[in-house]
């Protein structure tokens, strides 16, 4: 969002977020895989999986935190669209503009509500399209951009000594189309639309706890001293 008003800071801007998702994102991410393992095949919901305590509260809190924030950035451009169809968006009142925000946001969160099954669809669909509009697309476009020798020439800004300008970044592109062609949207489409295809069963509308495990699955049930104790095979 930053980067969108002032583009000259989209560099640093990207590699914050790339120290972020290193060193936040994917250690969480590979620790509760390591714990949980095939359990999140078909509990999507990670929460449900985690034993009561203060901690796992307290994340919970912190992802809903994220969620607003997360959903109010990324509705910005429907409520300007919005702001500007009803004639709003020169309006400097923000309670006004916050109320004419409410039919945007109303149906979307009805819809969350109804479908809570996103988290396979949402695998699927970023492995099948955002593999090619996030590293395939851009990639290629900047094969293709600077192609020629006059292009070259006239690039604003050179590639750095350092990866080996302008045929460094031809194999860096190189690497990162036929690697996320591959893994990305060849393994990991795969792997989602199989996920996806297990997990069809479970899915329902109005959900009240999404894949949650079950009481006797958390709880086993206790056999008391007088019940007969069960036969061994």
């Amino acid at each position: 969002m930053h980067a969108m008003w002032k583009p000259q800071k989209f560099k640093s801007i990207y590699l914050l977020a790339s120290v972020y998702v290193l060193t936040l994102t994917l250690p969480s991410a590979a620790a509760v895989y390591w714990a949980f393992g095939d359990m999140l095949l078909d509990h999507s919901n990670a929460f449900s999986l985690l034993p009561r305590s203060p901690f796992r509260d307290m994340a919970v809190i912190l992802m809903l935190i994220h969620q607003f924030i997360t959903f109010g950035f990324a509705c910005t451009p429907l409520y300007l669209v919005w702001e500007k169809a009803i004639g709003i968006h020169e309006c400097r009142s923000l309670c006004k503009r916050a109320l004419a925000r409410l039919p945007v946001v109303i149906p979307i969160w009805f819809l969350a509500i109804v479908f809570p099954f996103f988290g396979p669809i949402n695998s699927t669909v970023g492995s099948l399209l955002v593999s090619f509009t996030v590293y395939i697309i851009p990639a290629l476009a900047h094969i293709f951009t600077f192609k020629s020798p006059a292009a070259r020439q006239n690039a604003v800004e050179q590639p750095p000594k350092l990866v080996g300008r302008w045929a460094g970044a031809y194999t860096i592109n190189v690497f990162v189309v036929v690697w996320v062609v591959v893994v990305g949207f060849g393994f990991g489409g795969w792997a989602s639309m199989v996920n996806f295809v297990h997990q069809i069963d479970t899915f329902g509308f109005f959900t009240k706890c999404y894949q949650c495990p079950s009481p006797t699955s958390v709880h086993p049930p206790q056999l008391n001293a007088t019940a007969p104790s069960p036969l061994r095979h």
